[in-house]
């Protein structure tokens, strides 16, 4: 089976923060468990290079778009880099192979007659001379009142023309702008109603999506699908492929949901593979992003698969709820957050990654809180499983000279290791990873108190061939356990595997051999002193 992952695209207009790990971490954590289970997996993503959000910090720090989008390009993937995320490819939207597939698709559709022309107003800004990009107006929305993009609104989820705004301003110099006629191409997606309406109700009825994809798709079936602007005039983007369109740019929202598409393609090119086995009715595919991408990926980007025909419509739907911060909403602007750059410099990866995944935002918002953080990081992964690997090594380092050998396995144990690998894929699958991490230290904290109830300290004297089997059954649970956690915990993982000489690549229980010949040991983590939370707390909002 081929497993495809589409991971949403960060605007390459500032430093990745933790909001965005939390929602982006489950298409990590799929790829690593489908590659140890044998299946050719195609994971990608990638920076958008062309949103507004980049021209408007070009214009604040007076400097080309593009230099924006390199800068904060670069950083993503050192970020993700240092996070253990495993793209196959992870490309930005200015790439040329982008754009030529998003033209593709763009005279496709056109081609199908899901295209068509239309006058129509759209924002203008007499003081700047300059037709707005939607994300460039602010406004009251008209929905609910809350403050809002001319996009959407983030408050209710309302997809929103900016027009529709009240007390409309333009975000460069704070008139209000003006509707003016100009003329653009549409997508039909009302035509679509129908089959997007049979293509939702079966991801209900199989429950492959979240409850608030499930939900905020309906409202917006109920209400109605509406055609929506193809094309823009908007400063930077890919071109429209058309005569007399030159100057104009295909919409975002058909260009940016279509990277998944054009990812594909690009590593096919540089890997000579074939991007199709990964778009076709024997794939699995997951989408995994944010609660306000949600429309992007359940109504628009199937619609525009359906109109292109024959390609794969998405299984998964993967999308978080929100991650506040010491109970306040993220906010980039006020410095309410916590940067990726920064928070890998002091804390573990796998700290990171083990807090976002035990807190996800997977049906409710959650709180990162900086004490919990460290607690969690100090209870659960320093004294619950650092620990348990910690004295079950240096026991045998010291008592055995770094090798213990024995015939088998405590039978329990064994039967509930071998489960494990079943309960924790099936979850895994199912994108319920936090249950999954759950389960999984719930077994750790139980070797714990058995290590404590066999008492190796005393048996080591009284029963040598006792507290050798003790050893060798923690030894084998430590050796599968970091492949258990391999999808969760990749750096630590990887460090067992090696103080045990072991290649685990596959999703399958370890059966030990005769004897464990440990390399040299050293702690899996460090104790995070508690001086550090309010160290931290005195940065937000600084």
């Amino acid at each position: 089976m081929s497993i495809f992952i589409g991971g949403a695209w960060p605007y390459a207009n500032g430093s990745l923060h933790i909001g965005h790990i939390a929602s982006l971490l489950p298409g990590d954590i799929l790829a690593r468990y489908y590659r140890l289970k044998g299946e050719d997996v195609l994971y990608v993503s990638g920076s958008d290079c062309n949103g507004t959000p980049i021209s408007i910090r070009a214009r604040q720090e007076n400097v080309p778009a593009q230099n924006i989008a390199d800068r904060y390009h670069e950083e993503f993937m050192d970020s993700f880099q240092k996070l253990g995320f495993s793209y196959d490819c992870y490309t930005r939207t200015d790439h040329p192979h982008h754009h030529q597939a998003v033209q593709e698709i763009f005279l496709s559709l056109m081609e199908n007659e899901f295209l068509y022309e239309k006058e129509t107003l759209q924002a203008y800004c007499e003081h700047c001379q300059q037709f707005l990009p939607d994300r460039y107006v602010e406004g009251i929305c008209p929905h609910c009142s809350s403050h809002a993009r001319g996009d959407q609104c983030d408050a209710c989820a309302s997809i929103l023309d900016p027009l529709e705004l009240i007390n409309k301003k333009c975000k460069l110099c704070s008139h209000e702008p003006l509707g003016k006629l100009t003329r653009h191409y549409y997508f039909e997606l009302s035509a679509l109603q129908e089959q997007l309406e049979v293509y939702v109700k079966k991801a209900k009825d199989h429950q492959v999506w979240r409850d608030n994809a499930i939900q905020l798709t309906q409202r917006y079936l109920e209400e109605g699908l509406q055609d929506r602007s193809a094309t823009r005039d908007l400063p930077i983007g890919v071109p429209v492929p058309i005569k007399g369109y030159e100057e104009k740019k295909i919409y975002v929202w058909i260009e940016a949901v279509s990277g998944y598409l054009s990812a594909s393609k690009q590593w096919s090119a540089e890997n000579q593979q074939d991007w199709l086995k990964f778009w076709n009715g024997n794939t699995r595919s997951y989408y995994v992003h944010g609660k306000d991408n949600i429309p992007f990926h359940s109504i628009i980007w199937p619609g525009i698969l359906l109109g292109l025909g024959g390609l794969k419509l998405p299984d998964h739907i993967i999308s978080s709820e929100y991650l506040t911060i010491e109970k306040k909403k993220l906010s980039t602007s006020g410095n309410w957050a916590v940067w990726i750059p920064d928070i890998l410099k002091d804390y573990h990866p796998d700290s990171i990654r083990y807090f976002l995944t035990i807190n996800a935002p997977e049906k409710r918002d959650t709180d990162f809180s900086w004490r919990e953080f460290i607690l969690s990081h100090n209870s659960e992964l320093l004294g619950a499983y650092g620990n348990f690997v910690n004295r079950t090594f240096k026991f045998i380092e010291k008592s055995f000279s770094s090798k213990v050998s024995s015939s088998a396995v405590n039978s329990e144990i064994e039967r509930e290791l071998i489960q494990l690998y079943q309960t924790t894929g099936n979850l895994i699958e199912n994108g319920q990873f936090k249950a999954a991490l759950e389960v999984l230290f719930s077994f750790i904290r139980r070797m714990n108190k058995y290590f404590d109830e066999q008492k190796p300290w005393i048996s080591i004297k009284e029963n040598p061939s006792d507290c050798e089997n003790v050893l060798f059954t923690c030894t084998a649970v430590i050796a599968n356990l970091s492949v258990l956690l391999q999808p969760f915990l990749p750096f630590s993982s990887k460090r067992i595997q090696e103080m045990l000489g072991l290649i685990a690549d596959k999703w399958i229980y370890i059966k030990p051999g005769s004897s464990f010949k440990l390399k040299k040991t050293e702690a899996l983590f460090e104790r995070i002193d508690l001086e550090r939370i309010e160290t931290e707390l005195s940065k937000l909002g600084s």
